[in-house]
């Protein structure tokens, strides 16, 4: 075990493995290429549907019903299917991503709507605001930190998800996890595993620190 992990050091530290189309820096690019505009396709898809849901109150049974839906969906199996349709290209895995992505936005979306007091909606209301304004300017700032925690819930597993890229050939940090197994070596399946493990705890932290900025004059 001592061996393994100092056999990962190595191979993590080592300048070789960090250069070229084959290195880690360009295979972290991509998975990041991969993740972030899943991410971001993934929010102007479901954060307008969670507002519009949680505004109205129509379709709760549909957000609430994501959520489960989102943990039963096979990635794997979609992105072959998606595949096996249209053909080699990157989109089996952007509509898988995205797929997976839209759950947590659109549920988070919903909760943090449902949880603005309604007397805040109908004091908004009774000075005239009009609909889009209670939306916009009373709704939206008071279910802000559930949304972040739904996008930031997302951006994780579309990074943890985002090896199979790998796949179906193409690049990101699931390559090596994939290539490691074809070619039997454990350390480049476990320094595949680790680098997706560091992107999403930094990713996470980012969010998590970008949301205790925007958050931090209000009251608790």
């Amino acid at each position: 075990m001592f061996e393994l992990f100092k056999n990962l050091g190595s191979w993590l530290t080592s300048g070789a493995m960090w250069s070229g189309t084959d290195g880690i820096a360009h295979r972290l690019a991509e998975h990041l290429q991969y993740s972030l505009l899943a991410t971001l396709v993934a929010t102007a898809i479901a954060l307008p549907v969670g507002l519009l849901i949680g505004h109205t109150g129509k379709g709760a049974f549909l957000a609430i019903n994501l959520s489960s839906f989102g943990r039963a969906l096979p990635t794997v199996g979609l992105v072959v299917l998606v595949f096996l349709a249209s053909g080699l290209s990157m989109w089996p895995v952007y509509i898988a991503l995205v797929a997976l992505a839209v759950p947590s936005i659109v549920t988070n979306t919903y909760a943090g709507m449902t949880a603005v007091d309604p007397d805040v909606k109908n004091a908004a209301r009774g000075q005239g605001m009009r609909w889009h304004q209670v939306l916009f300017q009373v709704e939206l700032p008071l279910a802000l930190p559930l949304i972040m925690t739904g996008l930031r819930l997302a951006l994780i597993q579309v990074v943890s998800t985002a090896t199979v890229a790998a796949y179906v050939s193409f690049g990101g940090l699931g390559r090596f996890v994939f290539d490691g197994l074809a070619q039997r070596d454990l350390v480049q399946v476990l320094g595949g595993a680790v680098l997706v493990a560091a992107v999403a705890v930094v990713l996470d932290l980012a969010l998590s620190a970008l949301q205790r900025v925007l958050f931090r004059h209000r009251p608790a």
